[in-house]
């Protein structure tokens, strides 16, 4: 299940990729307004999200925050990783942090592992394929 941070992680980036491109940067009240996440979360969130390098900040009465790259270039399963870690259920199958699960007599025949493999590639694939752009399109179609 996707975290309270996470949420307020993508309403925050899909917020400043709906910012014309070469605006001014956004300041965090704004975005925490526009996007209604709390501003002492959203605070802790943006720095995550800019050590991860989608964001820059400018310091100062006119600073603020505003994407590191063009939103078509940034995808959902991005942002996530940044905020929860691996999309994986289980750590058993995750590609970034695989760690074999405690009580599995045999990963080859375990039946759970199987299920939750196809459903982190799935998951992969959508939130991957779905840059911020595509999030924010008018028309966007369900997967």
């Amino acid at each position: 299940m996707l975290t309270q941070r996470s949420r307020y992680a993508l309403r925050a980036m899909l917020f400043l990729a709906e910012q014309p491109v070469g605006c001014a940067p956004v300041a965090m009240t704004r975005i925490a307004i526009g996007a209604t996440v709390p501003r002492k979360f959203l605070e802790l969130i943006l720095a995550d999200l800019r050590g991860a390098g989608f964001l820059l900040s400018t310091r100062g009465k006119m600073g603020g925050y505003r994407l590191a790259k063009p939103s078509h270039l940034i995808s959902m399963g991005e942002v996530i990783r940044v905020i929860e870690g691996p999309l994986a259920l289980v750590p058993c199958v995750s590609r970034t942090a695989y760690r074999r699960c405690l009580d599995c007599k045999s990963e080859a025949d375990c039946a759970i592992r199987v299920a939750m493999m196809r459903v982190r590639d799935e998951t992969a694939r959508i939130l991957d394929g779905t840059s911020l752009a595509d999030a924010t399109a008018s028309d966007l179609v369900a997967a």
